[in-house]
């Protein structure tokens, strides 16, 4: 792989994280990434969101109509509603009271709320009926949002045309936020518990939206509205529109959990060679409902749509733009001798993978992202050694640490909206492999991963409910390997010294008290390293050459005199 691709590739996947370069926090980085006093008192129930675009115009209009919960003891006196500029709030009722806007403050606005009689009783069984004594906020936005630049990386909306001339729209905003398009609470931390998405369009096009077509109105004035209903927890940036010369088929997948039904959108020009390559779909949740569990929203369906960009791991709509190749945009990015990168498709694998570890499992937030990132950059391993063995795994794998630029800690800055390096993906799928041969039980860490989306099913969760639970269900402190590759940039250094029939070693360029046990390469034997010098006695073939660690350690040996 050229020092040009390598270069290029990490560009890329840094894009897609918003703020992954040191900047001065402000204001607005706060009321963004925090559960703030105009948050904090108030949980998002559902969302049903009504959006009509004027391609011509590259604007928007529309509604979002919020159910929403008081939380005890809550101040409510201030609401804080997230819309980006230069978007704007044409008007906002709470239970058809009119409700007052304080002030706009940058990508925020400011709710007056001290006059209205909240209660707290909603409707936990069905959130999106209308409940006795429910609140529900209703917003009429209009604008031209923010256009994506280079959309999956720098986003927003499309407006773009396919290879026939026709319209062709969609968003990317994982980062930038759905608040770049419509009102809501922009936290991470608080999905609505269903939601609804209706999209007006000319007659001509097809709109397809999350979960499943449940309102279908008829033509009016040469438009049509095609409302999807989704069932299940929904991250706000994962609710999105796509708008084009669709055509459809689908199959039903016999999965743990009975039969779910796949669909499948494409472009009517490109339905031959998408029915061929999406048969991979299949595939894939054979092997990640073996290796993760069931896959998590069979109420809602899972879909692969084609899109106006590369792809994202939008829930039960998954966005796909890799042409219809094998690899990345045709390349195998882990470089391996074998080409095992170039036996699957990326997109279909990788952005699938995000509906365990991002749609499922979801951070409060974005800067333990890697919980994301690093699993699912971890799946394309795991789907690898499902179908080809697991040393075609391993290859994989170990190929992909060249990606690796050890530039930031994986993990961010929390309550500003601030994710941690782009090696959340490559070094964070090397921390899981290795934190897997420290387990040294493959059933026992398949169980873990298949325990996390059972235990965090349809939950937000810190990088601590994830690091404790690991640690609980292996019976290994693992809490250094952690603090080592996820909040530093140090990749640990065994250190060794030979003195006679003898062989010193310890950990060096670490955390303190890092205590990681690693395996001789071809051998049984292993090394309870720490960061004092333990000595033991030279056994056959351990220092050949070297002292050689498996290569599933993600390290560094160096011999010292």
């Amino acid at each position: 792989m050229s020092r040009i691709f390598r270069a290029i590739l990490i560009f890329n996947f840094s894009l897609l994280i918003l703020n992954s370069v040191d900047a001065q926090f402000t204001r607005q980085d706060t009321l963004r990434g925090s559960n703030g006093a105009g948050r904090d008192w108030w949980d998002v129930v559902s969302y049903n969101i009504l959006v009509e675009p004027d391609y011509e115009n590259k604007s928007i209009k529309g509604w979002n109509e919020i159910k929403f919960k008081v939380l005890n003891g809550g101040i409510k006196k201030k609401m804080q509603i997230d819309l980006q500029e230069p978007m704007k709030i044409e008007s906002v009722t709470i239970d058809n009271r009119k409700v007052k806007i304080l002030k706009r403050e940058g990508n925020i606005y400011w709710l007056d709320v001290s006059t209205i009689s909240f209660q707290n009783t909603y409707n936990q069984d069905n959130p999106l009926a209308v409940p006795l004594k429910s609140q529900q906020l209703k917003i009429y936005f209009s604008g031209k949002p923010r256009v994506a630049v280079r959309a999956p990386w720098d986003g927003g909306w499309i407006f773009t045309k396919d290879a026939k001339g026709r319209p062709w729209m969609s968003v990317a905003c994982q980062g930038l936020g759905a608040s770049v398009w419509y009102p809501c609470k922009d936290f991470q931390g608080d999905e609505p518990d269903a939601a609804i998405l209706q999209i007006v369009i000319p007659d001509t096009l097809m709109a397809i939206g999350n979960g499943r077509l449940g309102i279908h109105k008829g033509k009016y004035e040469k438009k049509v509205n095609y409302g999807w209903v989704v069932k299940n927890p929904i991250n706000n940036y994962n609710i999105i529109p796509y708008i084009g010369k669709y055509v459809n088929w689908k199959e039903i997948y016999q999965g743990e959990k009975g039969d779910l039904e796949c669909n499948y959108w494409v472009l009517d020009y490109n339905l031959e060679k998408a029915k061929e390559q999406f048969k991979q779909v299949p595939m894939m949740l054979k092997a990640f409902e073996h290796w993760f569990g069931p896959y998590p929203f069979y109420e809602d369906g899972f879909k692969l749509i084609e899109s106006p960009h590369l792809g994202m791991e939008h829930q039960s709509a998954i966005a796909y733009g890799n042409g219809f190749k094998n690899g990345y945009r045709g390349r195998d990015l882990s470089g391996s001798e074998a080409g095992w990168g170039l036996k699957w498709d990326f997109i279909i694998v990788h952005e699938s993978g995000h509906e365990w570890f991002a749609n499922n499992i979801t951070t409060i937030d974005i800067a333990d992202m890697w919980v994301h990132e690093s699993f699912t950059n971890y799946s394309e391993t795991l789907f690898t050694e499902y179908y080809y063995g697991k040393e075609a795994g391993s290859d994989y794998c170990i190929g992909t640490r060249q990606l690796i630029a050890n530039d930031r800690p994986i993990i961010g800055s929390y309550g500003v909206n601030k994710s941690g390096s782009g090696d959340m993906y490559y070094k964070g799928g090397n921390m899981l492999h290795t934190i897997r041969h420290v387990i040294n039980d493959d059933e026992k860490f398949r169980s873990i991963l298949r325990g996390l989306n059972a235990t965090f099913y349809h939950k937000v969760v810190t990088t601590q409910d994830i690091e404790n639970y690991m640690i609980k269900q292996s019976g290994k402190d693992l809490s250094k390997i952690f603090d080592q590759y996820l909040r530093t940039t140090k990749i640990p250094v065994l250190e060794y010294k030979l003195t006679d029939d003898n062989v010193s070693y310890r950990w060096s360029d670490c955390v303190e008290g890092f205590n990681m046990p690693v395996k001789l390469a071809g051998a049984h034997d292993w090394l309870k390293a720490t960061t004092e010098w333990k000595t033991v006695a030279v056994t056959e073939g351990m220092i050949k050459d070297g002292l050689k660690i498996d290569r599933n350690f993600y390290i560094r040996v160096k011999k010292v005199q």
